[in-house]
This record gives C-alpha cells, structure tokens and sequence, in this order.
C-alpha cells in the first residue's frame, strides 16, 4: 500500500477497509493523521465551534448479570449493595440537574434479571409526566435485547414500547468492541456484538437518534479496533435517508483499578499519543458520522484538546454525576466554565447543544453560565 494515495482516499472522505485503515494508523506520521482528521472535522463541521453539553449519568440500578469484566460498579441481586433508584431519588437529581441548567438524564441501567418492561415503561412515564422537558437518553442496546429476550418480543416492539413512555435517544452504551472474541472475554453475559447492531439498526428505522461507543486498551487488537469502527459505518450507511442514525461516536479508554481485568494482568497502556492517533483514524474511518467526541474523562483535559485538532469536534458533558467509569479509576472533573475554557484555549469557540446537536442558549440557572469567548480569554490577560 502507498501512504500518499491513502491519504488523497481519506481526505476525500472515501470508505477505507480495515486493511487500509491498519496500514495508515501504523505508518502514517502523527501529525499527518492529525492534519487529515483536522480536515475531515472541517468537512462535517465546518465552523469553528466545538460543542458540549450538561446533562447527568443516573444509574437505574446496579444489579447486572452481565459480569463485565471492567465495571466494578455492578453486583448481584442478593448483595447488600444492590439497589433500585428510587421516584424521591430521581426528583431530586433531576431538580439539582434544572438548576445547572441541564435538561437530559442519561439513564444507564444494568442487566437486570427481575426488571422487564413494564419496569422501565412506567420508570419513563413517571419522570416525563413530574419533569416534561427532561429529555430521557437511556438504556443501550445490551438492555433492549436483554428485555427482549425476557419478554419474548422483537427488538422492535420493546423500542416502540418505550418510545412511547417517553426514551428521546439511545446511548451507544455496551458496544465495547464489536468482535465477539473481546466480548466472550471482556463481558460474557452481554449479547454479542449482531445483538447490538441489530438494535441499533431497529432503532435507526424507528428514527431514534443513538450514539455510538468504543472502549479501547484492554485485550482488542488494532485490527479489532478497525473492525468495530467498520462494522459502525456500515450500520450507519443502511439507515432510512431520513433519520439522524448515529448522530456522535465517543471513543473512551479502558479504566483499570481494582477491575477483574487488572487482576488478569490487563492494564490500560494507551499513551496520550495513541489515543489522538485514534481519534484521527475513527475519523478517516467513519465518514459517514458527523459528529466525533473527545473523552476528556477517560484522557484527560490536555489530551482531549489535542483531539480537538485531530478530528474530534464534541468536548462531551461536564457530567454532574457519573458513576461506572470513575469507580474504575477515571477521576477528572469539569465544570460549566472549564469545559468552556479548555475550549477557547484550544482556538475553538464552545457551543452549548442537546442530544440532536442542535445548538441552545442556556437558561438563567443557579450554578451554570456561558461565557463570551472574550471573557474566557480574558482571564488569562488578568492573571
């Protein structure tokens, strides 16, 4: 393969196989990769901003049967740490979220084998009737094929069932690596990875806006990596004309303490490098999704600005609660004002949005502002 007519496929936004895309990442220079995705975010995004986002992560409850190799956050149903949030609990994270002046609850549940249905059908139903401008960005595809198979219904049916209680959008949560020899490892109790393309595919015909995931550094190869982000353009390539599909696609890597993974001798060793370079080859790859996101969480803030050059255009949510990922060890934090300030530090002009990418002014809130880019560059001139 010749480096140069890779490059003139990619910056035409042309389909790359795995082949090719494995050749690229292993000898394309980094700052090629990064011009070239710089490049590519300027063709789906032309403008200069970067968009971001308040909402916050409520876990449904933490029983799962999944047995995830990288969550320390789940447990069986007969521990004494199990729980089901409570309706009290969630009026007052929804009230606290109002007053940042969020208005998504990105519920993320588990495999639970005593919740069906009708559990989450009326769960939305209560929250969209006390808090009807919440929008409800829940649940993933492990979830829907797990109710699913409970119920004896089609994915279909179980997505139209809680569309109509009230889900906005379906996260791209469980996807992991979509090669069924990660997941065997990784995550055992998980539908594979058909599974969840097929949901997602179902979703796409209902004309649900989802998202799409990968998590990297554990035991997937960069082969595997190719193959995951291949298998998400196709989806997204089958989807009705007139539907959004994948509107954004989230890379994170995986965090390691205290995880069964760790005690198998599995620890995260992507470099701040790596992780940018993905970043740029997620982008050559899927040139049929708009919109790519930075995991300031998982990377940190610094790496996640680099990105920003290398095709990433989305600085994700200062996140107000967020549970699964930090127990595992990912303990950066931001607020309202360092999201928007890590983005003009990068040459970016932050633009606040909501779970469609349509951009929003935020309300008059107790705890949350949006800044002129003059007033954030201007802290730096005081100092």
């Amino acid at each position: 393969m010749d480096l140069n007519q890779l490059y003139t496929k990619a910056l035409n936004a042309e389909e790359l196989t795995v082949a090719e895309g494995l050749f690229l990442y292993k000898n394309a220079p980094t700052q090629d990769l990064i011009f070239i995705g710089g490049e590519l975010r300027k063709k789906h995004n032309p403008s200069n901003k970067v968009t971001w986002q308040i909402d916050r992560n409520v876990n449904i409850t933490n029983v799962c049967v999944s047995g995830c190799k990288f969550c320390n956050f789940h447990c069986n149903l007969s521990s004494d740490n199990a729980f089901i949030t409570s309706i009290a609990e969630y009026k007052i994270k929804i009230e606290e979220l109002e007053r940042y002046g969020g208005d998504q609850l990105l519920l993320q549940g588990g495999l639970h084998p005593k919740l069906g249905l009708s559990f989450y059908a009326d769960l939305f139903n209560e929250l969209k009737g006390m808090f009807p401008n919440i929008k409800l960005h829940a649940l993933g595809p492990p979830e829907i094929a797990f109710i699913a198979k409970k119920e004896r219904m089609s994915y279909s049916d179980v997505l139209e069932a809680l569309i109509e209680a009230g889900l906005d959008s379906l996260p791209g949560a469980g996807a992991e690596i979509l090669v069924d020899r990660v997941r065997k490892y990784i995550s055992p109790g998980k539908p594979d990875s058909q599974a969840w393309l097929d949901v997602m595919g179902e979703a796409h015909k209902l004309g649900l806006v989802t998202s799409a995931t990968m998590m990297i550094g554990h035991v997937e190869t960069m082969e595997e990596r190719l193959e995951h982000l291949v298998k998400l353009r196709d989806l997204q390539a089958k989807k009705p004309e007139d539907v959004p599909g994948f509107l954004n696609f989230i890379v994170w890597t995986f965090q390691d303490k205290g995880t069964k993974l760790e005690v198998d001798g599995v620890i995260n060793k992507v470099s701040a490098e790596e992780y940018i370079r993905t970043i740029a080859i997620c982008r050559i790859i899927l040139n049929n999704i708009r919109n790519i996101q930075a995991s300031w969480l998982t990377v940190g803030v610094d790496t996640a600005q680099v990105c920003l050059h290398a095709g990433a255009n989305d600085f994700g949510s200062i996140m107000i609660e967020e549970n699964v990922v930090s127990s595992a060890g990912a303990k950066h934090k931001m607020d309202a004002y360092g999201i928007q300030k890590a983005i003009v530090d990068t040459g970016f002009e932050p633009q606040l949005r909501n779970q469609r990418y349509e951009y929003i002014v935020l309300p008059d809130c107790e705890f949350s502002k949006i800044y002129s880019v003059e007033e954030l560059k201007s802290v730096d001139r005081a100092l």
